[in-house]
This record gives structure tokens, C-alpha cells and sequence, in this order.
């Protein structure tokens, strides 16, 4: 039971791993599309179907290794030089690509499933002259040329617990051409010290293939952080043919560092053969020299021709940790900044110097571990970016379009829960981009357009939050045809007044659509709305801006992360509430004398600026009346200053966010909740929600007001 949940831990290992793979060859094959001739990305393209193949071999996806082999057999024709890049072979390799996804989604019982549909076309693509001399899997040079390598391979300890299998890889070595292995089991230590699960044994393999040394390492390159590896190339048959082919024992000794020049002068002389000499005098071990003359009767059959130059890519120092880990991690963090918040509280209260100083102590290693624990969850926002090339090109393609998608700062960092999250929404309005906005070539041209449209996403960081923009050169928004949509659709009546803004906001109402024709990518009147559910579940916000015929730009306002934040708490009655802190700019006071003057306005002087402002204590209906003198807490919400006014300011809080049950969850104004030191829940503040929710009742007050103005005026 133990070896079948170990084998099913490798395997799902495997799959984290293919999937990071196929994304990284999808973005490396887009690039290539638009640079045909860069070798570093036909390298990388090339690794990874190598590496998905064979690792998919060692943990028994074999029918994902088959089929992967194929496509990689024809792909490294184009490492070769011996085939170009062409849109054809990217589309196919594309599609190829999907199949392995397909694959790794099904049950390994169908993974064997057909891809006959790829493969055909895929080998019409190769030259008549790379069929006949062979499609194998040749780094460089021309085919029938040897070369002999020696390999030393030094598995680590621990790799069988990786479910690496060495003599897989070494029965791989043996397709690439004549292939000898001596095992060394001098480092088994005796039966009742084993560990079955520690790998004693390493080799010595001498190799002699016409596929160049890439293809040597690459056998390997899925374990080469795991293992000690050293591959030489040692023998030109067609420069040094006959000095190979009559080394001697002695030499190969020496060449390897077993024996030194010193150690085989003292047993020269003799007649009896070196090996048996310095076996005798203990000077080297008996596998050892056997080691030695394998190598020389490996020589004395192969002779190499040309040798190839090595090729190996760096590969970055990194753990794989999983996402729930991570997760119980940042929870573990956010529970020990509520409790050192109670324990600065505690110690505050008790006025202890020696417990002040430990909370102050404790205060600052949980602030550096929260920010070290946050920093890890932090990946950039290009991973993201990246996906959305493909549904560029594809969609433009079934649309019969010309789109070209640019991206900026793809080196933006977000917490992954949001990254994870933003993918569905972000796949909605690019859709919408492409179906709805962006025109066809000929309309393009028309208007003095250029034919191919643009589609831009950018990232960058705004405080606490990410600011990211999907901008497009399209026809823009009709904020006319919307407020008729709107009207039919009973959203609004034609007596409502809206700012520009408020109609383009319509558009994410649910089943708002203004398209004409339904098609496969959207018309249906679902999808806005979802990203508006999915963006406010982030505690996120969404600008719409546009031109009509210049084309739209839509914001994504979100925070960097949704476990801890920086807060402001502030408390009306004895009630307490957390302003992020990331938008609060400044507190002023608010005398009660000062609000009387307004004359019912709630509007401030703030040196010599109107600040509108909104009483927390009136919109959560609080009972009881405020202090003298208030305090407003004012915050930058979309480029505009706005007020909240409570009875006093406690002061900064780290704040760590627990979601609201689902009987609070849609509570206008809210976005979480947090439990203070003393265990007092505080409720966390929806600062864009309130600020909407007050516009909203402004603008009704005025339009009643106007309204029962008209009716007076008619009644006289």
C-alpha cells in the first residue's frame, strides 16, 4: 500500500511538472512563430518535449512518452538545421501540444488515445532527404559520424525516493548506440545496514553514438541536480583512430587519475600483464582495472570521426513546494500576528519593561515573517500574460482578424491565490476585445486604420493593489446603444441621469449584451458579469473608460494579497472598523460646530480643498450620538478624495483577513472581517463600495429634488 500511494505521489509530481512544461513550450513555440531562426528558442522548445517524454517513460505514462517522442524526433530536425520553422509545423506542434494536455487530464488506461490526426501532417513536414538518413536524435554534425564517450555517473543517495529509476536512463543511453556500463558496488555497505530506499551503486559507461553529445545529456536532464555526471569525449576515429584504437591499460589508468605515471613505472618491467601487477601491489582495485580495459576494448571496436560541441543549459536552483503547504503556512503566520497583537496589547496594559520588550521583539520577527511568507506567494504576473498569446492568435484566426497582443510589466508581482483566480475574467474580456471591439481588416482600412488591431495588457503597482489594463484600438464603446440596451432591458429608466461612466459600467449587468449576432465567442450576454462576480470575490474593482472609434480601455483594480494587510482601525461607538492603509492619506478632525455650518452638506474644508465625506455611523446605522469632535479619515479612491468619518482613530493594525460567513458575504460596504488582540472582531471596509453606494444616493436625492422642483413649477 505504501509503494502504490509513493508511485501515486511521483505521478501526480509528474503531471505539476508537464503542465509547467507545456506552458513553457507554448510560449517558447509563439516567439519562435515570430522569430523562425532563433536557435536558444528552438533549443528550449526541443528540451521540453524531451524532458516531458522522458519522464513521462520513467513513472509509466508510456503512451504520452510515444507520442511526445515523435513529435520531439521531428522537432530535433529543426535543432539539426535540417528543417525549417514554418507556420505549419507551429500549428501542428501547437496542436500536439494540447494532445499532451488532453492526455494528462484523461486516465492513464487512454493514453494511448488517437493523435494520428497531428502525427500524419506532422511527418509530411519532414524532408526527403532527412527520411532517408534517419530522423534520430542528432544535436549536430551529419549523420553516420561516431564519436565515443566516456560516462561517469554518480546517481545521489536519494534519487530512488525521487522515483528515478537509473538503469531506465541507462537503457536509453544503449538506443543511441553501442553501449557498455560497469556497475561499482564497492559503497553497498553490509545486508543489515542497506536502506532499500538509498542508491549505492554508480557506473562507468562508455558510449559511441552518431547523435551528437546533446543527445547524450539529454538523457540525463531531468536528473542533473540529482546526480554527479561527467560525460568526456575521448576518441575521433577520424583524426585519432589508431592512437585510440592501441591505448593501453596503463594509459587509461592514468588518463582517469587511478595511477599515477610514478605508480606504473614501478611495476613496469615485469612480463606479467599491468593490470595484474597493480592489483597485486594494491596500487588500484580489481573493478577499477577491469573499468579500464572495458574502455580499451570499446575503443579498439568504435572509432569517432567528429567531435560535437557541448551544449547544456543552466538550470536554476529551485524547491517545489505544494500549494497547500504554502497555504497552511500563510494561515500558521496570519494566527501569530493576532496573537502578538494581543500580546503588544497585553504588554502595553501591564507597562512591564521586560514583557515590552519581548512584545516589541516578537513584533518584529512576526513582521518579517509575514513579509517573508507573503513574498513567497508572490509570483509575477507574466506567467498569466503569457497563456493569453495563444488565445490571441487562435481566436484572430477563427475570426478571420489580424491582432497582435503586446504586454507590459510582465514582471509585476501578485500573490497566486489573485493570479489563479484573474484567469477566467481576464480570458472573458479578451474575448470580448476580439469578437466586440477590434474590426475586421477591411473595416479597419476604411476608417484609416491600420488592418491589424492591437490588443495591450499591462501590470503595475499602485500601493497595495495592481493596477492592470486591457486596452484595445477598436471601435470603442456606444455609450448611446448601451443606455438603450439598458432601458430595454429595464436596467435604468429613460428619466435616469448617468455619467459616462455609469453607462459603461452597465455593460457588466448580467445578460447585458449590445452584440447583433451570436457567436462562438460571445454575444450571449454572459461573461461581463462574470468577471464583475470574480472581481469583486477578489476584493478587486473595475474602470471602464473608452472613445468612441480610438477604441477602450478597461481596469483592473486588485490587491497584492488576500491573507494580511496593513490597516487603519478606527472605531464608531463600540463598534470597530480597518481602512486598508495602502488608500488613506490623511485624519482631520470634524467639530460638530463645523458640520452645522455645512447646512446638512456633507462636505469638509480641507486646507482650502472640498473633500466630500460619509458618516460610517449613519450608513451602518449605528445607534447613539458621536463625540464633539470627530475624526475623518480620507482616502484616495479612482484619483479622488473622499471622506469617512468615525468617532475616533485607534491607530495602524496589521490585519490579517478572515472572510465572511455566507449569510454576511453580500453585505453592501463590507469586504472581510479580522479578530483584534482582545478577540474583538473588527469588520474590514469596502472603501470603492461605499463610495459607489453614497454616489448612488446623491445622485437619487438630486433627481428627486429636480423632479418635485418640475412638479411645483407646473403647479403654478
Amino acid at each position: 500500500m505504501r509503494d502504490m500511494s509513493s508511485a501515486d505521489k511521483h505521478k501526480e509530481t509528474y503531471r505539476e511538472e508537464a503542465y509547467e512544461l507545456l506552458a513553457d513550450l507554448e510560449v517558447a513555440l509563439l516567439e519562435l512563430e515570430k522569430s523562425p531562426d532563433n536557435g536558444e528558442l528552438i533549443g528550449r522548445a526541443f528540451r521540453d518535449l524531451h524532458t516531458i517524454k522522458g519522464s513521462g517513460a520513467m513513472f509509466g505514462f508510456e503512451g504520452i512518452a510515444a507520442f511526445t517522442h515523435e513529435v520531439e524526433t521531428v522537432f530535433d530536425l529543426v535543432r539539426d538545421g535540417r528543417m525549417p520553422v514554418t507556420k505549419d509545423l507551429i500549428d501542428l506542434t501547437l496542436s500536439a501540444r494540447d494532445h499532451i494536455r488532453n492526455l494528462l487530464d484523461l486516465p492513464e488506461t487512454d493514453h494511448n488515445a488517437a493523435g494520428g490526426e497531428i502525427l500524419t501532417p506532422l511527418r509530411k513536414l519532414v524532408p526527403r532527404d532527412a527520411e532517408e538518413t534517419g530522423t534520430g536524435d542528432s544535436a549536430s554534425g551529419h549523420a553516420g559520424d561516431n564519436m565515443t564517450y566516456r560516462i561517469q555517473f554518480r546517481p545521489g543517495p536519494d534519487i530512488f525516493k525521487k522515483g528515478i529509476n537509473p538503469s531506465l536512463l541507462l537503457n536509453e543511453l544503449r538506443t543511441l548506440g553501442p553501449c557498455r556500463a560497469l556497475a561499482y558496488t564497492d559503497s553497498i555497505p553490509k545486508l543489515n545496514s542497506i536502506d532499500p530506499e538509498t542508491c549505492y551503486t554508480y557506473w562507468d559507461i562508455m558510449l559511441t553514438t552518431d547523435k551528437g553529445i546533446n543527445a547524450v545529456k539529454d538523457v540525463f536532464i531531468f536528473v542533473e541536480e540529482d546526480c554527479k555526471l561527467i560525460i568526456e569525449e575521448i576518441c575521433d576515429a577520424g583524426k585519432f583512430g589508431e592512437k585510440f584504437a592501441d591505448k593501453k591499460v596503463g594509459e587509461i589508468l592514468i588518463e582517469r587519475g587511478f595511477v599515477t605515471q610514478g605508480d606504473l613505472a614501478s611495476v613496469l618491467g615485469q612480463q606479467r600483464r599491468i593490470g595484474e601487477m597493480l592489483i597485486e601491489t594494491n596500487m588500484v582495485s580489481p573493478r577499477k582495472v577491469e573499468a579500464a580495459l572495458a574502455e580499451q576494448q570499446h575503443i579498439r571496436e568504435i572509432r569517432q570521426k567528429e567531435q560535437q560541441n557541448d551544449h547544456q543549459a543552466d538550470t536554476p536552483s529551485s524547491i517545489r513546494v505544494a500549494s497547500g503547504k504554502l497555504d497552511s503556512l500563510v494561515n500558521l503566520v496570519g494566527e501569530m500576528v493576532t496573537v502578538q497583537a494581543r500580546l503588544s496589547r497585553l504588554s502595553a496594559f501591564k507597562n512591564d519593561p521586560v514583557l515590552l520588550s519581548v512584545a516589541e521583539e516578537v513584533e518584529r520577527l512576526t513582521g518579517e515573517l509575514r513579509d517573508q511568507t507573503m513574498s513567497i506567494r508572490m509570483l509575477p504576473i507574466g506567467t498569466t500574460f503569457s497563456k493569453f498569446k495563444r488565445l490571441v492568435r487562435d481566436l484572430s484566426k477563427e475570426l478571420g482578424k489580424e491582432i497582435e497582443l503586446t504586454t507590459e510589466g510582465a514582471e509585476t508581482e501578485l500573490d497566486k491565490t489573485v493570479i489563479e483566480k484573474l484567469n477566467d475574467p481576464m480570458v472573458h474580456l479578451i474575448r470580448n476585445c476580439i469578437d466586440h471591439a477590434i474590426e475586421p481588416p477591411d473595416i479597419r482600412s476604411a476608417v484609416g486604420k491600420p488592418a491589424q488591431g492591437m490588443v495591450h495588457l499591462s501590470a503595475r503597482h499602485s500601493g497595495a493593489y495592481v493596477l492592470i489594463e486591457i486596452i484595445d484600438d477598436g471601435a470603442g464603446l456606444d455609450a448611446d446603444a448601451i443606455r438603450a440596451k439598458a432601458i430595454e432591458k429595464g436596467l435604468i429608466t429613460p428619466d435616469d441621469e448617468l455619467t459616462e461612466k455609469e453607462i459603461y459600467s452597465l455593460i457588466l449587468a448580467p445578460g447585458f449584451s449590445t452584440a447583433k449576432t451570436v457567436t462562438n465567442v460571445s454575444g450571449r450576454g454572459v461573461g461581463m458579469d462574470v468577471v464583475k462576480r470574480a472581481i469583486d470575490n477578489l476584493r478587486g474593482s473595475i474602470g471602464i473608460s473608452s472613445q468612441k472609434g480610438i477604441g477602450t480601455t478597461i481596469t483592473l483594480k486588485l490587491p497584492l494579497t488576500l491573507a494580511i494587510i496593513e490597516g487603519l482601525l478606527v472605531n464608531i461607538g463600540k463598534e470597530y472598523f480597518v481602512l486598508p492603509l495602502a488608500v488613506v492619506e490623511e485624519c482631520v478632525e470634524l467639530a460638530r460646530q463645523d458640520a452645522a455650518n455645512a447646512h446638512g452638506r456633507h462636505l469638509a474644508n480641507v486646507r482650502g480643498q472640498i473633500v466630500p465625506y460619509i458618516r460610517l455611523r449613519e450608513q451602518f446605522i449605528i445607534q447613539g450620538e458621536g463625540p464633539e469632535i470627530e475624526q475623518i479619515v480620507i482616502a484616495g479612491v479612482e484619483g479622488h478624495r473622499v471622506g469617512f468619518v468615525v468617532d475616533s482613530v485607534v491607530g495602524e493594525h496589521q490585519t490579517v483577513i478572515k472572510t465572511l460567513g455566507r449569510i454576511y458575504k453580500d453585505i453592501d460596504g463590507i469586504s472581510g472581517a479580522t479578530i483584534l488582540g482582545d478577540g474583538t472582531v473588527a469588520l474590514i471596509l469596502d472603501i470603492q463600495r461605499l463610495t459607489e453606494i453614497a454616489e448612488h444616493e446623491e445622485m437619487k436625492a438630486q433627481a428627486g429634488s429636480k423632479k418635485l422642483q418640475s412638479l411645483k413649477e407646473g403647479d403654478n
